[in-house]
């Protein structure tokens, strides 16, 4: 009976934790009710911002925890982020061809790439944020388990830096979307929706803490080369576009100082 209401307990805490990090990234998909125009300057510019964050968060977010998690389980930790990484840019690259026929056989007449492009953000934002949820739920799940420097305020700090660090990735999603002509409700609609895998893998978490924990490195290093793929590929050429390239290109920066800034104080 204490066992059935410690468990209880325990995944009240994760629901609270992971549903502040989902309203945080609903909150930075709403700037977009901000803007009542496009301005094609100002979205491209958060092209480069958002695409500064990414690369940002697969390092400080991602690839940094995956080693050091790989490290403590005992892992060859180059070995399994290299490969997870690998996989990661591999798999967005096979969606890539795939997105491809799909949207040439079901939009004719429309801007494929453009919605090849959202598509990609979208999933790759949302794949990011599923080792977020895993990780949170993984802290608490620790407690339970009475892992030894596993806290209540450990992980719920845990959970407050993820939120925080959701902000501007709620922003990379939305902001994107509403330079591609998608109304401000449904930017907003599916940058706050990439957030909402954080609650159901917070659950997952911490059902499966022990298996969770050694398989935690490799979807770390995997959801780094998927954002890695797509900063690249799709984010960095279309802010480039811009005439103003050296504008676009200190907005990457910023992106990438802001992420980093976040990840690190708040680490």
């Amino acid at each position: 009976m204490i066992d059935l209401y410690l468990n209880a307990n325990v995944y009240s805490q994760v629901l609270i934790a992971t549903l502040m990090t989902f309203s945080v990234t609903a909150l930075g998909a709403a700037i977009v009710f901000i803007f009542k125009r496009i301005n094609r300057n100002l979205l491209d510019a958060m092209l480069g911002l958002s695409a500064g964050v990414m690369i940002a968060a697969s390092f400080w977010s991602l690839l940094e925890p995956a080693i050091n998690d790989a490290e403590k389980l005992g892992m060859n930790a180059w070995l399994v982020t290299s490969v997870g990484f690998l996989t990661g840019g591999l798999f967005l690259i096979v969606s890539d061809k795939v997105f491809d026929k799909i949207l040439v056989k079901r939009n004719r007449h429309h801007n494929n790439h453009n919605i090849k492009r959202s598509l990609m953000l979208i999933f790759s934002i949302t794949l990011h944020n599923i080792p977020e949820g895993l990780a949170v739920g993984v802290a608490f799940g620790s407690i339970a388990l009475g892992v030894s420097g596993a806290s209540i305020t450990s992980a719920f700090m845990l959970a407050v830096g993820i939120a925080i660090q959701n902000f501007p990735e709620g922003c990379a999603v939305s902001l994107p979307l509403r330079r591609e002509n998608f109304t401000r409700k449904k930017a907003f609609i599916y940058g706050a929706l990439s957030g909402i895998v954080e609650p159901i893998a917070g659950f997952l978490g911490c059902y499966m803490v022990m298996f969770v924990q050694t398989i935690l490195p490799f979807f770390l290093s995997f959801a780094a080369g998927a954002m890695i793929y797509v900063a690249v590929s799709e984010l960095i050429p279309e802010s480039e576009k811009n005439e103003n390239k050296n504008l676009m290109s200190l907005f990457i920066i910023i992106g990438f100082v802001i992420m980093m800034v976040l990840d690190v104080a708040l680490g």
